[in-house]
């Protein structure tokens, strides 16, 4: 039936008829990682995703998860429980010490105890296989509106594995974490929203001057040598590139 989606699974093949498009007219796409071993379970999600307008990307390499999501920074992962070298619960815990992105675990293992150690270690939500495409996008759109429209903006923005914690005002990278002053955060929140573009001199001035303290140009200089100095001591060189007589940028 046109503009139906209708998915079976067995455990050889993933059956898909028709096709639905995105009726939400987003223009942000939403980034979703599926860490799936099985390819045709993976394909058939990546491909329904797709239809809905996310920009979903599968796991290849079972032993970098870490890697790959620190790469694409997805703002949703999609897991699997039973995985090669290592299962979904220690890859939930790995992201957790880094991120809040949601986490839906997608698994046969559907004993109780597997649903509770998945919620324990930091899991959003727990979808049965086999399942419906249909009810997975629903948990999806349910959990995307929940973490990040309802709240109204993402509580931590990721730039190439570094995180910056909107919440606490904190820059984490490799494990090393740096508290960053309010002018310090302000800048790099605002070189990071405008990533692979010359931000000039007057707007981040502008954004500093919402701190309600005098700023001139000499300030911003100061302020960005600071930024720069801490970004450096966790292992972020060379991220603020100077733009002379324009502004500043960091690469996208």
């Amino acid at each position: 039936m046109a503009g139906h989606v209708d998915v079976r699974y067995t455990s050889e093949r993933c059956y898909i008829q028709g096709q639905k498009l995105n009726i939400w007219g987003e223009e942000r796409l939403y980034k979703i990682l599926i860490v799936e071993d099985d390819e045709t379970i993976a394909g058939g999600l990546k491909n329904h995703l797709e239809k809905w307008n996310y920009q979903a990307e599968c796991m290849t390499d079972f032993k970098d998860v870490m890697g790959k999501f620190v790469e694409f920074e997805p703002q949703l992962v999609l897991l699997d429980i039973v995985l090669p070298f290592f299962n979904g619960f220690h890859w939930c815990q790995e992201i957790r010490k880094v991120s809040k992105v949601p986490v839906l675990f997608i698994s046969s293992a559907n004993e109780s105890m597997n649903i509770v150690m998945a919620m324990n270690m930091g899991g959003d939500e727990f979808i049965e296989k086999p399942f419906d495409l249909n009810v997975v996008t629903a948990k999806v759109q349910a959990v995307l509106r929940r973490t990040y429209e309802f709240q109204g903006s993402v509580d931590v923005m990721q730039w190439h594995g570094a995180y910056l914690n909107l919440a606490d005002a904190t820059i984490e990278y490799q494990k090393n974490k740096m508290e960053l002053t309010k002018n310090e955060f302000r800048l790099f929140q605002m070189l990071l929203e405008h990533a692979g573009k010359i931000v000039s001199r007057d707007a981040l001035i502008t954004r500093l001057w919402e701190s309600d303290e005098f700023i001139d140009d000499n300030t911003l200089t100061v302020n960005m040598t600071r930024l720069r100095k801490k970004l450096e001591q966790i292992g972020l060189k060379e991220v603020i590139q100077t733009k002379k007589g324009i502004g500043y940028m960091v690469a996208k």
